[in-house]
């Protein structure tokens, strides 16, 4: 089993699929009602008396920085002032519990295009990053290459190597990473190198083909040049964190660090999150390659006990031993407890055994110590790292053929990508099919 990638996605780490069956193809995303997710969120116990105001917000093709920059600019108030759960996809219909430290009847009055408010009260507590349980989605995949018997045989035999696992491997979707311009992982590397300059250069440059004339233009200048002053009329509106950046390097020459750091609080963190991913998705592959089972801990692995809400542990790795492996595979096999991998940071518990000798390959290679996960002039991209469970598991999985196209619906825990697990029946490279639709949309503009 497991077949090699051999797309643009390697570079974020995603070096195969685990399953070997015939991909079916297809459109993913060719319009955002084309994916739909809903959150399945804690709800913070309503009080008429409560600061804040608890609402659930629903988008259409809204990235969600500028989704809370916008509402923000719409009631008057900080961007601080809005908090939600999880950052969702741009191009789809998504549903969410927000929270505002707003006046009820503004939060109300929102008007934004493709953004409807409903269910809003009050709670004396707020919402934070990672305050949810998971998604449920329905995804259509268009125009699969496959048809008829042959569509219904290959999606039959990848649910069924997946249903051998339990799951699907839980690899961190190309959306972490930018799936146009898959940069973030990198600008996270040069932080965590202490090269703040290098960072800032690969936000603020490296231009793609994909991107429009007037932001290749002023990332090239900007990546030739390294005049801040010259560029920041340069880059298109659109560009806005971007701008960021340049604006303050003009005004600051030299001052790498106070760039990045008139950046969201989530998206600096979001830069070391994502190296984070790169180097899980490498072990995770690693690990594949090498045959060693993902739904069986071995020794030397760690384990993630499960919560009372059904979701693994992160914070809490029980290492594996000669000692405890029997048990721990028995509560692996029980569902009451989850194979975890390691995202690498400055207090992460190293694994052992085999698993171990991979994840420490990789970390040689990339140059990286676990004291360099902490960034004293960057408190916010610190990491202590953590683990992730290495298996995901579906929940009420169907998939329905339409003629050429198929429906799947499914509900994941959080963390978990939806991407991930649909790359696996279709075989796609993500990175590319985005590139491509992006490339066909600006014909059909044209």
């Amino acid at each position: 089993m497991a077949l090699e990638s051999l797309g643009s996605e390697r570079v974020v780490g995603l070096e195969l699929f685990y399953t070997d069956s015939k991909g079916i193809g297809g459109v993913l995303k060719r319009e955002p009602e084309d994916f739909a997710v809903t959150e399945i969120s804690r709800f913070p116990e309503k009080d008429e008396n409560g600061r804040y105001i608890i609402a659930t917000v629903t988008t259409r093709n809204w990235e969600t920085n500028r989704l809370v920059r916008m509402m923000a600019h719409s009631l008057g108030v900080s961007r601080n002032r809005i908090m939600f759960a999880g950052t969702k996809d741009k191009r789809a219909v998504t549903s969410q519990l927000m929270a505002f430290e707003a006046p009820l009847e503004a939060v109300n009055a929102i008007a934004l295009k493709d953004i409807s408010i409903s269910g809003a009260y009050r709670s004396r507590k707020h919402v934070t990053i990672g305050d949810l349980i998971g998604n449920s989605f329905e995804i259509k995949v268009r125009d699969c290459k496959l048809q008829s018997q042959e569509l219904e045989a290959s999606l039959h035999e990848t649910s069924g190597q997946l249903s051998s696992l339990g799951g699907f491997a839980n690899f961190f979707g190309v959306q972490r990473f930018g799936s146009l311009r898959p940069i973030t992982h990198v600008v996270g590397k040069h932080i965590v190198k202490g090269d703040f300059e290098a960072a800032c250069l690969a936000y603020v440059g490296n231009p793609v083909a994909q991107e429009s004339d007037e932001a290749r233009e002023a990332r090239a200048y900007v990546t030739e040049t390294r005049d801040y002053a010259g560029a920041i009329n340069m880059y298109p509106k659109a560009l806005t964190f971007e701008r960021m950046i340049v604006g303050y390097l003009a005004r600051n020459p030299g001052d790498y660090v106070g760039a990045l750091g008139v950046l969201p609080p989530n998206l600096q963190m979001m830069f070391v999150h994502a190296y984070q991913s790169y180097l899980f998705n490498r072990a995770l592959c690693a690990r594949i390659r090498r045959g060693i089972p993902l739904n069986v801990p071995q020794i030397g692995d760690v384990v993630l006990p499960i919560d009372r809400d059904g979701l693994p542990d992160h914070d809490k790795p029980v290492p594996v031993t000669k000692l405890n492996v029997d048990l721990v595979a028995m509560q692996v096999g029980n569902g009451r407890a989850a194979v975890g991998g390691t995202l690498f940071g400055s207090d992460s518990v190293i694994v052992q055994g085999e698993v171990g000798e991979l994840e420490a390959r990789i970390r040689g290679e990339e140059g990286i110590r676990a004291e360099d996960f902490v960034v004293p002039l960057l408190q916010k991209c610190s990491s202590r790292g953590s683990h992730r469970e290495i298996v995901a598991h579906l929940k009420s999985f169907s998939a329905r053929v339409e003629g050429a196209d198929v429906i799947f619906s499914f509900a994941l825990d959080k963390g978990c990508y939806a991407t991930s697990l649909l790359r696996e029946y279709t075989k796609l490279d993500q990175i590319d099919a985005d590139r491509e639709m992006h490339a066909a949309e600006d014909e059909r503009a044209d």
